[in-house]
């Protein structure tokens, strides 16, 4: 056998090796990520044709969420799978801002996006499941976030009193009392914030601006002192 032959019997070898991969097989070795991606696929099946995800593609067997990130039809989509979902389609990020304030009730009605802070670009995805928004923080800015362990994926989540400051810092346009009134927020929630944990962030964010902003919040909506 020479090396032609050899190499196109190796060929024929990796086509069947492929096709044989089942989709019942698929879905129960990669169920636990979740939201998956092509380097997830190849660490359990190096011989993958991705051809195979846009025919099951077609027969509904999974979704495609943007370039390269996927995610069975079979998973039911609630909260925690949105904020997984946003959690893995822009790295670094953790939900924050309106779907952080929603998640501890401080806003009476849920966003329309799921709301991220990231420290890459400010962007925004439209997809199949769901839309997602991340809006842009110096890495300085990238902490007071807590980990929650979820089905699939944990979840990265900020800590009610960074989704407070996140949400102020990132809204300049908050300038006087009729301006937080119009947001509506939950009085008696508010009284879960820790006010010493959300001195030392205030002091992390180093920003007179925010810091006035946080004031007038602190007035409108009669939250303990700093």
């Amino acid at each position: 056998m020479n090396k032609f032959q050899f190499y196109f019997l190796f060929l024929c070898f990796i086509t069947i090796m492929r096709n044989k991969i089942s989709y019942i097989g698929f879905e129960k070795a990669l169920s636990p990520f979740g939201i998956f991606r092509l380097p997830d696929i190849l660490k359990i099946y190096p011989a993958f044709d991705s051809r195979r995800l846009h025919e099951w593609q077609k027969k509904g067997y999974i979704t495609k969420l943007i370039k390269g990130h996927y995610i069975f039809n079979s998973i039911e989509i609630e909260a925690a799978q949105l904020f997984q979902i946003a959690n893995v389609l822009t790295r670094p990020s953790y939900i924050s801002l309106e779907s952080a304030l929603s998640y501890y009730h401080f806003i009476p009605e849920q966003s329309f996006s799921v709301t991220s802070v990231t420290t890459l670009k400010t962007n925004h995805y439209e997809t199949p499941k769901g839309s997602f928004l991340y809006q842009s923080v110096k890495p300085a800015l990238f902490f007071g976030y807590q980990v929650i362990p979820s089905n699939k994926r944990p979840i990265l989540l900020a800590e009610p009193e960074k989704a407070i400051l996140d949400f102020l810092y990132l809204h300049p346009e908050l300038k006087d009392a009729a301006d937080i009134e119009t947001l509506r927020l939950n009085s008696p929630e508010l009284e879960v914030l820790d006010q010493q944990r959300m001195n030392r962030y205030l002091q992390l964010f180093d920003n007179e601006a925010l810091n006035k902003r946080f004031e007038l919040f602190k007035e409108v909506m009669h939250v303990g002192t700093v």
